[in-house]
């Protein structure tokens, strides 16, 4: 694995993460025809699309419930125990999220508030092919129902052999309400819009494709999403007290995500950084998904070695990871100093694959640096605030004069006039 020493401002310029490209125009321009024809179409595009990418012919978009049944029934039972734990902890820590409304009526004859509202249809989309994720579906059907979301569904690509069943033994327990058989940008615009078999959704959560993210952008603002993804990212930052078996060890557990993926070593010890990279080199070679975590290492990864502590964190700070290991003495001292990252985990027990599986805090998270400005998926996220305002007639008049000034100011006539319509006396 690649190591750099360049003085901080450098490191800092080569760091600058280059996000996943969204408007390349052949992409662009084929997401929004079938968009176009989904919306057109309806199911009928949905089926001709399903044959021509996914090479299968569906009668029935949504799935059957008996189909689903069956495989949580025969699902083999460690891998249920997994599930019911990270149902477990997903509940116990995402509930804390759980906000209240307010009202307060500090001014005499004036009541204000604001209450918080479910989303009432969410829509999943979860990811084909080779890849199956069951843990993706707890973390992002799970705090929708926390938060109240009336109906959760998912969209998933068709396979010949069937979906994977444990995805829908997840499904299952994480309270999903229905399964669409339907996948690709094809699937985004069927939630964003409604077809004949699927509902359409106030929100769309889930990563996917190139296609699928185009599809979530182009769909945004005639239903909410959750963020436009790129590959998986982490940073680690670690000195002479971190195991270099271990830190290679989480490097290489995003870099088997994705050729694109970016694993990043922060380090003030020139020792530790060359016995990560021997590390890293000697597990790549019996690792099954070899070929797509040594891209990712060759590629997007590399050691940065900096003078002190500080650096690291400004360095850290200006990648803003996906995921931020903490392999210091006393990781929880330097909470403070972490300004960007989408989630943290702090010292060498809290290996990146605690936070995907079965810890609590969720894992879709921020990438390509929009940790500077974004969050965790969360409970906030299926719910949205409404503000509400009541008034008494003398509440209204001592203050008819500055909302009449003000409505002139901007040359709004008929804000002032609808004031003075409550009164006998205009405020001119």
């Amino acid at each position: 694995m690649k190591i750099v020493q360049e003085n901080l401002a450098e490191l800092e310029k080569m760091v600058q993460m280059k996000t996943r490209q969204l408007n390349d125009p052949k992409v662009v321009a084929t997401v929004s025809e079938i968009i176009n024809n989904v919306v057109e179409n309806g199911d009928s595009a949905l089926k001709d699309y399903e044959k021509k990418f996914d090479n299968v012919d569906i009668d029935n978009f949504k799935l059957d419930q008996s189909v689903i049944d069956d495989a949580y029934d025969n699902l083999d039972k460690d891998v249920k125990d997994a599930l019911f734990l990270a149902k477990k902890n997903i509940t116990s820590f995402h509930k804390k999220e759980l906000e209240d409304g307010f009202m307060d009526s500090e001014q005499k004859g004036v009541l204000r508030g604001q209450k918080l509202v479910p989303l009432q249809r969410v829509g999943l989309y979860v990811p084909g092919g080779t890849a199956a994720y069951p843990s993706t579906i707890m973390m992002s059907a799970m705090p929708a129902k926390i938060a109240g979301v009336d109906e959760v569904v998912i969209v998933t690509p068709p396979q010949k052999d069937g979906i994977n069943p444990a995805v829908l033994a997840a499904a299952k327990i994480a309270g999903v309400d229905a399964i669409y058989q339907v996948g690709g940008a094809q699937a985004i615009a069927a939630l964003a819009y409604g077809t004949e078999s699927i509902p359409r959704v106030d929100k769309i959560v889930g990563p996917g494709n190139i296609f699928v993210a185009t599809a979530k952008k182009q769909v945004f603002g005639q239903v909410a999403i959750d963020m436009v993804a790129g590959p998986s990212e982490i940073g680690i930052i670690a000195d002479d007290s971190a195991n270099p078996r271990q830190v290679a060890a989480d490097l290489l557990s995003q870099a088997e995500h994705d050729k694109l993926a970016r694993p990043i070593l922060v380090t003030d010890s020139l020792k530790l950084a060359k016995a990560v990279s021997e590390n890293v080199d000697s597990q790549l070679k019996v690792l099954p998904r070899e070929e797509i975590a040594s891209a990712s290492v060759n590629n997007k990864g590399f050691i940065a070695v900096v003078e002190k502590i500080d650096d690291m964190f400004t360095l850290m700070n200006t990648v803003a990871p996906e995921h931020l290991e903490i392999q210091l003495e006393d990781p929880t001292q330097y909470l403070n100093q972490i300004r960007n990252a989408g989630s943290v985990f702090l010292g060498k027990y809290a290996s990146e694959p605690l936070g995907d599986y079965v810890a609590g805090p969720n894992h879709i998270l921020p990438t390509g640096g929009t940790a500077r400005f974004s969050s965790p998926l969360g409970v906030y996220d299926f719910v949205k605030r409404t503000s509400f305002i009541q008034y008494t007639k003398p509440a209204l008049e001592r203050e008819a004069k500055q909302i009449t000034t003000l409505a002139r100011v901007e040359g709004l006539e008929g804000h002032a006039r609808a004031i003075e319509s409550r009164f006998d006396t205009y405020y001119d």
